[in-house]
This record gives structure tokens, C-alpha cells and sequence, in this order.
């Protein structure tokens, strides 16, 4: 059945950023698809909250406050997967994001932080989990979540539009090294209904012109994302790497954008 290649049983998933939000969406649905999850960010109780939601679904889940900012962090999380489940088959790294800023208002401290937050974190721990994909399973999959900020001209965010736009050629230049054992592709993410969006969706006017500027006529979903991830990350799509899935509503343009002062 077609269906069964969209199934993750007996695989093992660490979801990065998994406390709230498009992770903790991801970490369900591959729990619902059948995996065991390891839940990484750095709430404990987030991860907890999380983990304990997948165990009622009646998969494993283990719950790994982990700072991705720190390389003894990202040793650790990979360690306690194999330690609890002797495997891992699929990692997803969500966590990121960097605030609007206005680009003369942006110190370089600032713009650092942003990419370490949203590339070089993210490619440090891809480093350290692909050689044990295929040592404890054979083969894996990789799904990096971007943002269209990366390829859409948006104000006040080059810091973020740097980091995830660099998130999506690492995810291409790893994917053609990695291939044909390890899968590495990327969900480029428009406007999510997440505490980050909540500024715009909780007023009335700017949620009008959010939604006017996106061709759907609504804000994304945890769940549109976690649709997304799943395929990536299951053997339906065993044929694709290397690639970023635009998932955003439709948008073409910024769906509303932020002030920035005129020089």
C-alpha cells in the first residue's frame, strides 16, 4: 500500500526544538506515523510536556533539554538517543529563528548569533548524527526547516534571511555528499500560526493584511508543516534530496512586512 511508505515504525527521530511550536507539531506527527522520539530544546519542562504526549500515543519518547547553541549539548543528545534506543534514523533541525531588526540597528554580534542559531548549529549536529545513522541503521534522513525569508526579500531581517538562506545550501552541498545513504532536504516555512506569528494574528488589522497577502487566506499550521516533514523524512520520498519544499500558503511576497526607519 502506498500509504505504508509514509509510516516511520521502527524508526528512531530527534526533533530539535520539539518544546513548542512547528517542533513539538513535527515530533507528534512522526509519533503518530509510528516513531520513537527523542524531544531536544532548552525548557526542560517543554520537552517533558511533549515527550508526554507522544508516550500517550504509545511510542517511546525521551525528553533532552538540550542549548544546540553548545557543542557539549549536541554530544549529549546524541549520545542519550543511542543510549536509550540504539538507533537513529531521521533528524529534524527546527531550532533557530532570529527577530526582526532593522539592518543599521543589527550589530555584528547580533548577525553572528543569527547564523550560529540557524546554520551552524544545525549542520555541527547533522556532523556528529550521520555517522551513526549509518552505523545503527544503515541509512537516514535529514529535514533542515527553513524559512522563506531566506529567498524572499523581506526588511528587517537580513540576519535571519543570511542564516536560513545558508541553511539551504548546506542542505544542498551535504545532501550531494552525503547521498545515496543519508538524505538531507529542507521545508523553506511561510507565516505559522506559532507564538512567533502571534503579534500579527492577535490584531485585528495586521492579521486582515496577512491574510489578504496570502493566497490561501490563512496562516500555516503545525500540522501543514509536520505533513511536510513526514514525507521527507519517510521512505515516500526515498527518491528526493537535496531539495527545499516551499510550504507557505502560496506566498510570492512578504504576506506583511515590518517598518524599518528611512535613512
Amino acid at each position: 500500500m502506498i500509504l505504508d511508505r509514509f509510516r516511520l515504525d521502527g524508526r528512531v527521530a530527534i526533533v530539535t526544538g520539539a518544546g513548542k511550536g512547528i517542533g513539538r507539531g513535527i515530533a507528534i506527527g512522526f509519533a503518530e506515523a509510528g516513531a520513537d522520539v527523542v524531544c531536544a530544546a532548552r525548557t526542560a519542562a517543554d520537552v517533558e510536556a511533549t515527550a508526554t504526549d507522544i508516550r500517550a500515543l504509545g511510542k517511546r519518547a525521551l525528553a533532552v533539554p538540550t542549548d544546540v547553541l553548545e557543542p557539549a549539548a549536541r554530544v549529549q543528545l546524541v549520545e542519550a538517543t543511542l543510549a536509550e534506543f540504539g538507533r537513529v534514523d531521521v533528524l529534524v533541525n527546527n531550532a533557530g529563528g532570529t527577530g526582526p531588526r532593522p539592518a543599521l540597528a543589527t550589530s555584528e554580534a547580533f548577525f553572528e548569533t543569527a547564523l550560529r542559531f540557524n546554520v551552524t548549529q544545525a549542520f555541527a549536529l547533522s556532523q556528529l548524527v550521520v555517522p551513526k545513522m549509518v552505523e545503527s541503521a544503515g541509512a537516514g534522513a535529514i529535514v533542515n526547516i527553513s524559512s522563506r525569508s531566506s529567498d524572499m526579500v523581506q526588511t528587517a531581517f537580513a540576519a535571519y534571511a543570511a542564516g536560513k538562506a545558508a541553511l539551504n545550501q548546506m542542505t544542498r552541498n551535504t545532501a550531494a555528499e552525503w547521498a545515496p545513504k543519508v538524505r538531507v532536504n529542507a521545508i523553506s516555512v511561510g507565516g505559522v500560526d506559532t507564538d512567533a506569528l502571534k503579534v500579527v494574528l492577535q490584531n485585528d488589522a495586521m492579521r486582515e493584511q496577512f491574510e489578504r497577502g496570502t493566497p490561501m487566506g490563512r496562516p500555516g499550521t503545525t500540522e501543514d508543516i509536520a505533513c511536510a516533514a513526514l514525507y521527507l523524512a519517510s521512505e515516500a520520498s526515498s527518491w528526493v534530496t537535496g531539495k527545499i519544499f516551499q510550504v507557505d500558503g502560496g506566498t510570492e511576497a512578504p504576506a506583511i512586512s515590518v517598518p524599518v526607519p528611512a535613512l
